[in-house]
């Protein structure tokens, strides 16, 4: 079957060999860490290798492919495991193999001497199996098993510093946050399924799109399923955990929050998006989730000094943008942001983790002090990163934003793209903040000799990590001309005959005063940015040092986590467990202590029935006989 099927062998294959790889690390090659590491990156290249054949070999379906068979059979249940090839399938698959790949070959330089190196390369391959499995899951159950297992790894991921306390403490509030989302995405599917009868991903969009299932159902359902959206992709309220995850090594942040874990909320999204599609009050609950997100975490980044959480917050504003225009119809808008976001998110992020492996820091201000500028190739990558980032012409990050912003247009309430806009100014100002302090240090401090050392020490390692910022910089610099060819692809499948609009309709309509205005906004968040951190003689301290509420409000996550532990305090600790508490000690023990001292008088009062002495015995018995015989004479 196999060999007469080359699509569902790749599948097959690609799936497979980051499962093998873990498994074989974890159980046989721990000891030996060159061993390790190189079956697990031969492992994710020959997967990516499979990726990029199936997205070749795929391009020109127009129907969805789908290979399934029972995984388990209980009565007259039967649950499939399988694979859904169509074009945004593979699509996804792709952006992950390559991400994946690079993060690992990076990670040979960024974790080289460290205790758990071994156990390092079989998270990640946990990791690579469990996304890549969930991406091309047929069904909804199969889809939610393996995002459960994405959790699971993310959580041994961020966590991987165990014997750090703040570590350990971020790994439980990414795993704990995250789940509370799932429960609402659980039981959506579940009321999907008790009605529909099915969870097909292609039956379930067929159906809403032929109108089958009514729309109240769709509406209920598609909100639930959404909070898994809100967890996963760290969208409002439950956005706090991302920033948190920075505990992880950074080639794990790179991992997690570019095209991957946080990503994989968006792509659910953007899988189920016929059947959120046939509720209007899903998508504008969707709009405002993103909306709202968008906004706060921006305005949390503009404030922050520690590097990862800058692009962390930043993280969660591009994934309010995805959810955005998601909501607002723009299906190629969305998948298209998260594609460019994918290669240009990464870079910053692996960028990111040389300055922080070479000066053992995440302050970006102290960084700068300490030459930061002096490290060429991570520099003039992270540069570019953030010029996509901000949406510069012509960086990819310009044409996905600029598709977000024409789907915005298209909503009758203009309030969405009023916002979007304002986003767009935050965007460029927050990171060219970064960027300024990096290259224009306000004192230098003299390190010279010793970074000299350092870097001979180290050319080796060095390298290894500049190699990936070159390709994905590369990328980030040409991706965004591809966007037709990208629309085509995934508008060439089942989506376009579910009568969306198509994107290059919606951008001729746009016109170009849309595109004038981005930009003026951008060039206001730049100069913004340059007035107080790049020129000469600049503070180096933002307008909002003036306004020190705000500014705390903003470093402090608009207290979104003080009000989660006074919820806990308040609600969970001191009422329901309280009350439980109490409940436990005295209805559950004190009924069995009551009936256990019951009991014992029982059997107290039963014990002088018999005494030993014959007189006594006799005298009881004649007194029963004439008490019986008295009620028969009465």
């Amino acid at each position: 079957m196999f060999t007469k099927d080359p699509i569902l062998l790749a599948c097959t294959v690609t799936v497979v060999l980051p499962f093998l790889s873990f498994l074989t690390i974890i159980c046989y090659t721990r000891k030996w860490e060159r061993v390790s590491c190189s079956i697990s990156i031969g492992a994710i290249l020959t997967s990516l290798l499979c990726a990029v054949y199936l997205f070749v070999a795929t391009r020109h379906f127009t129907e969805p492919l789908q290979y399934r068979l029972p995984w388990v059979i209980s009565g007259k249940t039967i649950i499939p495991f399988g694979f859904l090839v169509d074009h945004l399938s593979m699509l996804m698959l792709v952006i992950v193999a390559v991400i994946a790949s690079l993060v690992q070959i990076y990670s040979l330089g960024y974790m080289a001497g460290d205790p758990g190196f071994s156990r390092y390369y079989a998270c990640q391959s946990l990791f690579a199996w469990a996304m890549m499995t969930m991406t091309v899951a047929p069904s909804m159950i199969q889809f939610y098993i393996f995002w459960e297992l994405v959790g699971l790894a993310s959580y041994l991921l961020i966590g991987f510093y165990y014997e750090k306390w703040s570590a350990s403490q971020a790994g439980k509030k990414a795993f704990v946050v995250t789940r509370i989302g799932d429960v609402g995405m659980f039981i959506g599917l579940v009321i999907l399924l008790l009605y529909y009868g099915n969870l097909s991903i292609v039956d379930v969009n067929s159906a809403a799109v032929a109108k089958q299932i009514p729309v109240p159902l769709i509406t209920i359902s598609a909100i639930l399923i959404f909070c898994g959206v809100i967890g996963k992709s760290a969208q409002f309220p439950l956005l706090t955990w991302l920033p948190d995850a920075m505990e992880g090594p950074t080639p794990v942040s790179a991992l997690l929050h570019s095209a991957t874990m946080v990503a994989a909320g968006v792509y659910m999204f953007a899988r189920l998006f016929p059947f959120f599609a046939g509720s209007e009050q899903a998508l504008q609950f969707a709009l405002l989730i993103g909306t709202i997100t968008m906004v706060l975490s921006s305005t949390m980044a503009m404030v922050a000094r520690d590097i990862k959480q800058v692009w962390a917050y930043s993280t969660v504003s591009q994934l309010g943008y995805m959810v955005m225009a998601l909501g607002a119809g723009g299906y190629f808008a969305g998948m298209f942001h998260l594609t460019t976001h994918a290669g240009f998110k990464a870079l910053l992020f692996l960028c990111s983790g040389v300055f922080i492996h070479h000066y053992h820091t995440n302050d970006f201000f102290v960084m700068s002090r300490q030459g930061a500028r002096n490290l060429k190739v991570p520099m003039v990558c992270m540069t570019i990163g953030a010029l996509a980032l901000s949406g510069v012409f012509p960086f990819s990050g310009f044409f996905s934003k600029e598709s977000i912003m024409v789907a915005l247009a298209h909503h009758p309430n203009k309030i969405w793209l009023a916002a979007g806009l304002f986003g767009e100014v935050l965007t460029a100002y927050y990171t060219f903040r970064l960027i300024f302090v990096m290259l224009f240090p306000k004192e230098i401090e003299d390190h010279g000799h010793h970074e000299e050392e350092h870097h001979e020490g180290e050319s080796i390692l060095y390298w290894l990590m500049g190699w990936p910022l070159i390709i994905l910089a590369s990328v980030t610099c040409v991706l965004g001309f591809f966007e037709k060819q990208f629309e085509h692809y995934l508008f060439a499948d089942f989506i376009l005959a579910h009568g969306m609009e198509h994107g290059a309709e919606a951008a001729q309509a746009g016109g170009h005063w849309l595109t004038i205005t981005a930009i003026v906004l951008v060039l206001i968040g730049v100069a913004v940015a340059w007035l107080e951190y790049g020129r000469k003689g600049a503070s180096q301290e933002g307008f909002l040092s003036r306004m020190p509420a705000i500014e705390k409000l903003f470093a402090n996550r608009w207290y979104m986590d003080h009000f989660y532990r006074w919820a806990l305090d308040m609600i969970i600790y001191s009422g329901f467990t309280n009350i439980f508490t109490r409940n436990d000690r005295r209805v559950i023990d004190g009924g069995i202590d009551g009936l256990c001292r019951g009991t014992e008088g029982s059997g107290r009062i039963a014990s002088f029935l018999q005494s030993n002495m014959v007189q006594y015995n006799i005298f009881v018995m004649v007194a029963i006989l004439g008490f019986v015989a008295l009620s028969f004479l009465g």
